[in-house]
């Protein structure tokens, strides 16, 4: 079966580190965003996503699409993969868990073998811009 998840994605970069989170139960690190509900738009997705994962406000109006990366979707079965479109935007409050989120992390490009497949395309693009340290 070949299909794709479609997500959105907050990159939140400081300091050459990139914010990530675990969810309950999973043993990966995952960018923070979620899958776009029927109707949403990009930014709809996002605003709604980060809030209900880190209890954060995206300003909307500041987002900018990094990029749009796939790869194959991390404990699914082979041949279905997520599309991540990535933005970075201005926010309010700190990342904190939330919903299905267990814990908030601040990682570097050592970190890479800790993150899912989407997200070591996004990490190797960062650090070669030198965004991640």
């Amino acid at each position: 079966m070949n299909s794709t998840i479609d997500k959105i994605a907050w990159l939140h970069l400081d300091s050459g580190t990139i914010l990530s989170t675990r969810s309950q139960g999973k043993n990966v690190y995952y960018i923070p965003g979620g899958k776009r509900e029927p109707g949403e738009s990009d930014l709809d997705t996002l605003v709604r996503e980060i809030d209900e994962e880190l209890s954060v406000t995206i300003y909307p109006a500041t987002a900018v699409h990094v990029g749009t990366y796939q790869a194959q979707a991390h404990g699914h079965a082979a041949g279905v993969t997520v599309r991540m479109t990535c933005y970075t935007a201005a926010h309010d409050g700190t990342p904190t868990p939330s919903g299905e989120i267990e814990e908030v992390a601040w990682l570097s490009y050592a970190d890479r073998d800790r993150v899912s497949p989407v997200d070591q395309i996004i990490f190797d693009h960062l650090h070669e811009t030198g965004q991640l340290h």
